[in-house]
């Protein structure tokens, strides 16, 4: 038998929706919507989904879901389950809540925290400009509110959309997580709410920097087609070459596999080259460095790559208690006490860069627990001739030794 799966939305029902609803046998959804189907017809609350399916099964069903059901929605299960549905998409929350504040959504990043971890969500919150998250009871907008303390963001939460108590509210993270909010709701997370986003040429692109601390006409420039990672040097402001090399950093990123949805630290960052590339792979970083001027430094080089990193300014480890919950961490200075600090966290990835051999020693006897290994980064690079030959120029050696679990 037939199923048909229908969006609402607060719009009358498309024609064919509404034929397919009013034959329906059994009708599945949210308790709120199931006063649409006909007397008739069975009503499903929709719960546990295995066994609600059970129910359509052999019969006429209609499936009645919140905005665009193939978006994060019902359609997915219902395919994995085997069916093979008629779908009447709404539109989605996200782009209804977007409409109301007039702003365009063609940059911002969806995630779900309905049904799902809400770590990765919050994360991307952390580092994108703009997100939208598709929120649930238990991770909504008090629970994201929280988690980002630290990080300057401006909330605009959408209350029942389409619905009789529907409400939006622009706040502060610090005054979402005070408030109780009404379910549904989805919750929109944006760096700067008056800033006009760049132009793109597919949904989600973030502005892209060029190294000299332009920015590229993403419409004519596939983001994707900027230098890549393991940027030179001269890409960042540093103090006197104190600055992790590009061959060191490339392994670096290997190690750490920053991305979408995770949280990196960068402690000793220096001039924040590692933090700043971390952040331009997509995930959420912090940096944490002692000295004033480098911390300025790590500030300056996110704003010229357009990427977003929190500078935490003073002495590891004692500056490490209270921060989110790393999912990677380079550790570039600090020494064995900061590698013990980092693994008191449970974090799954460390990685180390030492100069100094005697902290080899030390620092793999800190990382217990984790399988640890490393290498010798000892990398020698073209350099021009007055004649116009080149030669060899040795750059100083670097031990990396990464633990993992």
């Amino acid at each position: 038998m037939s199923l048909t799966v229908i969006g609402i939305d607060g719009a009358p029902l498309p024609p064919g929706a509404a034929r397919a609803l009013a034959a329906a046998e059994v009708v599945a959804g949210a308790g709120r919507y199931l006063d649409l189907g006909p007397a008739s017809a069975e009503r499903v609350e929709m719960g546990a989904v295995g066994p609600a399916l059970r129910r359509l099964d052999g019969r006429r069903g209609v499936v009645l879901a919140s905005g665009d059901p193939g978006f994060f929605g019902i359609v997915r299960l219902l395919r994995a389950a085997g069916h093979e549905p008629v779908v009447f998409a709404a539109r989605s929350s996200v782009a209804r809540a977007f409409a109301r504040v007039g702003r365009p959504w063609d940059d911002v990043a969806v995630v779900s925290a309905h049904g799902r971890a809400l770590r990765p969500a919050v994360n991307v919150c952390r580092a994108r400009a703009a997100t939208a998250v598709l929120t649930a009871p238990g991770a909504g907008p008090a629970e994201i509110g929280a988690a980002l303390a630290g990080w300057e963001r401006t909330l605009v939460v959408a209350e029942d959309l389409d619905g009789p108590h529907e409400r939006l509210t622009t706040l502060s993270p610090a005054e979402a997580a005070a408030r109780s909010w009404r379910e549904p709701n989805v919750l929109l997370c944006l760096r700067d709410p008056a800033a006009v986003p760049p132009v793109g040429w597919y949904a989600g692109s973030p502005p892209l920097a060029a190294t000299d601390g332009g920015t590229e006409a993403p419409d004519t420039v596939p983001p994707d087609a900027g230098p890549g990672w393991a940027l030179p040097e001269e890409s960042f402001t540093h103090r006197g070459g104190m600055i992790t090399k590009s061959e060191v950093r490339a392994l670096a990123l290997a190690r750490l596999a920053p991305g979408p949805g995770t949280l990196v630290w960068d402690v000793g960052a220096g001039s924040g080259a590692v933090a700043v590339e971390c952040a331009r792979l997509g995930a959420a970083v912090v940096a944490v460095e002692r000295r004033p001027d480098d911390a300025d430094r790590v500030r300056a080089n996110a704003a010229a790559h357009g990427v977003d990193v929190r500078v935490v300014p003073g002495m590891a480890p004692d500056v490490l208690a209270g921060l989110p919950e790393p999912d990677a961490v380079f550790v570039g200075g600090g020494g064995p006490e900061v590698v013990e600090a980092v693994t008191a966290t449970g974090v799954r990835r460390i990685v180390v860069a030492l100069a100094a051999l005697d902290r080899i020693a030390p620092t793999r006897a800190a990382l217990r627990g984790y399988r640890v290994e490393g290498v010798q980064l000892a990398a020698s690079r073209l350099a021009e001739l007055p004649d116009g030959s080149v030669r060899l120029a040795a750059t100083n050696p670097i031990l990396l030794l990464w633990g993992t679990t």
